[in-house]
């Protein structure tokens, strides 16, 4: 008849001679924990996990009942903590008969350095993606609205209603700097109606040809300093004249 307590008890032995005190503990004397750390790791990727191992009477002929909890790192989420409890199952059913402890530790030490793998490639693919989007982003700033000709459209009447604006107020700008006589005459060619204006209420068309030929807007180009002074001495002139006239009429009298 076999001892399995013999030889769970001799497996203990040999455990607790490889691994060190601080990472090895018999809880009773048919369960072991044991701190298992990949051989390779990094402090932004550290992963420690305890996986406790109890072993029932008929152990190595059955396979033990399997825990594991995190020491350091990251803790394991659910889809990690199945693959592994998974690997010291197939690892466990495969060497029924015969003290597996080691090989389990050894399988799920293996299975650890892969997992940061896996951790860190998923990183690195959604750094990947955030700097996808950035410069996604940072592109559309820079190559602007595809031209169509819905887009055009809508710029021409946005340009055209800001140069209506602009013109507006340098003409604006031009009248405020003509003679008050000038700027009265400007204002009231300005309310003129248009011979569109005159057509669309019934006018006759004569009577707009002959009112569109006298309302001609005022060209504000014209209107220099030095043309302004030349007419002011013009209208002077012929009021002078004017005044003289009528006193050789007086005298004749």
């Amino acid at each position: 008849m076999t001892d399995h307590q013999a030889i769970l008890d001799e497996e203990f032995e040999v455990l607790e001679s490889i691994f060190p005190p601080e990472e090895i503990q018999r809880k009773n004397e048919r369960c072991m924990a044991i701190l298992v750390t990949p051989d390779e790791s990094s402090s932004s990727h550290s992963l420690s996990i305890y996986i406790t191992v109890n072993y029932p009477p008929e152990y190595p002929d059955v396979i033990p009942i399997f825990s594991l909890e995190p020491e350091d790192g990251i803790p394991l989420d659910t889809e990690e903590e199945e693959k592994l409890l998974g690997i010291l199952k197939q690892v466990a059913e495969e060497s029924v008969g015969m003290a597996m402890t080691f090989t389990l530790v050894s399988a799920i030490k293996e299975s650890l350095m892969e997992l940061i793998h896996e951790r860190i490639r998923r990183e690195k693919e959604e750094d990947d993606r955030r700097a996808r989007e950035y410069e996604e982003v940072e592109a559309k700033k820079t190559r602007g609205t595809p031209l169509t000709r819905e887009t055009f459209e809508q710029w021409r009447k946005g340009y055209m209603s800001e140069l209506k604006i602009k013109r507006e107020k340098e003409e604006e700008e031009r009248v405020r700097g003509l003679p008050p006589k000038e700027r009265e005459e400007w204002k009231r060619r300005k309310e003129r109606p248009t011979g569109k204006t005159l057509f669309e209420v019934g006018g006759a068309m004569e009577d707009i040809k002959l009112y569109e030929e006298e309302s001609n807007e005022v060209d504000l180009t014209q209107y220099t300093r030095e043309e302004r002074e030349r007419q002011r001495l013009e209208e002077e002139e012929e009021e002078e004249k004017r005044r003289d006239g009528l006193v050789r009429g007086d005298e004749s009298d």
